[in-house]
């Protein structure tokens, strides 16, 4: 996984995960990283960026609505959920936020 997603011209939409960990982190980190490898496989998936320190943030680009839906219903993806309200998480909110436009500067492409 790249650090920064490469997402094509907007317009997309981008899901936009703030959590905050409980102390309980068995079986988290395999069950995000299964999550990352099944929602890359997702028909719309544009990409994804995540960083965890205090409070946690994941926010994954995807091409409309409907795949944002599709990718909710998933049943993997919703067990997944479950074990988090549950278990992983004091606190959560997820945001989708059309994205309108973007820029970005890179030491690499500036090579």
């Amino acid at each position: 996984m790249t650090l920064i997603a490469k997402t094509p011209k907007p317009p997309y939409y981008a899901v936009i995960f703030t959590s905050v960990s409980t102390n309980d982190s068995e079986g988290y980190a395999e069950t995000a990283a299964r999550m990352m490898e099944l929602a890359s496989q997702q028909p719309g998936y544009l990409g994804i960026e995540s960083a965890r320190s205090e409070t946690g943030i994941t926010v994954s680009y995807w091409r409309d609505l409907e795949s944002i839906k599709n990718w909710k219903k998933d049943a993997e993806h919703l067990q997944a959920q479950r074990s988090g309200r549950e278990k992983w998480y004091a606190s959560y909110t997820t945001r989708i936020a059309l994205v309108e436009r973007d820029y970005s500067n890179s030491l690499e492409s500036a090579r």
